[in-house]
């Protein structure tokens, strides 16, 4: 393998400022971390990346190469025509930043497009970040398309060797092969380097799945303000009331639609109250509950993303 530190350069003022950071924080930094393009119903982690950056204040640290790293003929970069010639180019950034939370505590945040190659090399590659920038708790993030109804609560599965952080929370199935993504075999190699790392993700209705879906972000921006003691007010607020008008909106939309529609939502709370019910009473067997098996999880993945796909 080509050396890690081939694929990223440092921002020389924004690493003085994390070496100053980290002289205060003798515990070590946060990173959160997510990647565009890969299984994020609800645009669940998207949600989060675009609030956190919209509402703190934050600096690059370190640069990915996204001309190694992008495929754009799978993903192609906007360009802008105006009149007679190509004006302005959206270039795609992969990048670790320090942000900043309503106390000034400072955390590190990456994100960008996911890596269409080269996925051991940037793997190895952030672990040098990671360890060179004194990250105590790794954090990933995104939706996962479920059977449940949006009349309920969002429903989270932690994962990672630190899902002690998020207790009262379990994983609904024990094993289950799905396609892989550079976030996954991230967070596998961090662990397996003996790094912390804490995965979140969150259930999204199978039928909003591919719309933005806020209760799923504000649910999973709550466990990860939790478990890492960010502060992060700001980012709740306005997913709080984004959650609130999209649930409006959902009520409306099934107040105008068919029967069928109706039914599938009544059907999936039926079955999500079975289930809850089942768990108070310390049996998940004491209801008659149709839940779906690994097989049939990892083909609802592997249909959202080829339906990601034909969209792109």
């Amino acid at each position: 393998m080509l050396d890690p530190q081939g694929l990223y350069e440092w921002e020389p003022k924004g690493l003085a400022v994390v070496d100053m950071a980290l002289a205060q924080e003798s515990a070590g930094l946060v990173m959160l971390y997510h990647f565009e393009g890969y299984m994020d119903a609800g645009e669940t982690g998207e949600q989060i990346v675009d609030n956190l950056l919209d509402t703190l204040p934050h600096q690059v640290v370190a640069r990915f190469d996204h001309d190694r790293l992008v495929d754009y003929r799978a993903r192609r970069p906007l360009l802008t025509f105006r009149r007679d010639r190509w004006s302005a180019y959206e270039t795609p950034t992969l990048d670790v930043r320090l942000v900043q939370d309503a106390t000034g505590a400072p955390f590190l945040l990456l994100s960008g497009p996911e890596p269409d190659v080269e996925w051991e090399r940037f793997a190895a590659a952030v672990r040098q970040i990671v360890e060179r920038l004194g990250v105590r708790l790794a954090v990933n993030f995104h939706g996962i398309p479920m059977g449940v109804p949006h009349t309920r609560p969002v429903g989270l599965t932690p994962h990672g060797n630190r899902t002690d952080l998020m207790p009262g929370h379990r994983s609904p199935f024990d094993e289950a092969q799905v396609p892989g993504s550079a976030e996954s075999l991230l967070e596998y190699r961090l662990m397996e380097s003996g790094h912390d790392v804490l995965g979140v993700a969150a259930h999204v209705p199978h039928y909003v799945a591919r719309s933005s879906y806020p209760d799923a972000a504000l649910s999973a921006l709550e466990a990860i303000t939790a478990a890492t003691g960010l502060v992060l007010p700001g980012v709740a607020h306005t997913l709080r009331t984004e959650a609130h008008r999209t649930q409006t909106e959902i009520e409306r939309q099934i107040g105008e639609g068919d029967e069928e529609l109706v039914a599938l939502v009544r059907g999936l709370e039926h079955q999500y109250d079975a289930v809850a019910g089942a768990e108070t009473r310390g049996s998940l067997v004491a209801e008659p509950v149709d839940l779906p098996s690994a097989d049939e999880i990892g083909r609802d993945f592997e249909r959202f993303l080829a339906e990601r796909e034909g969209d792109a």
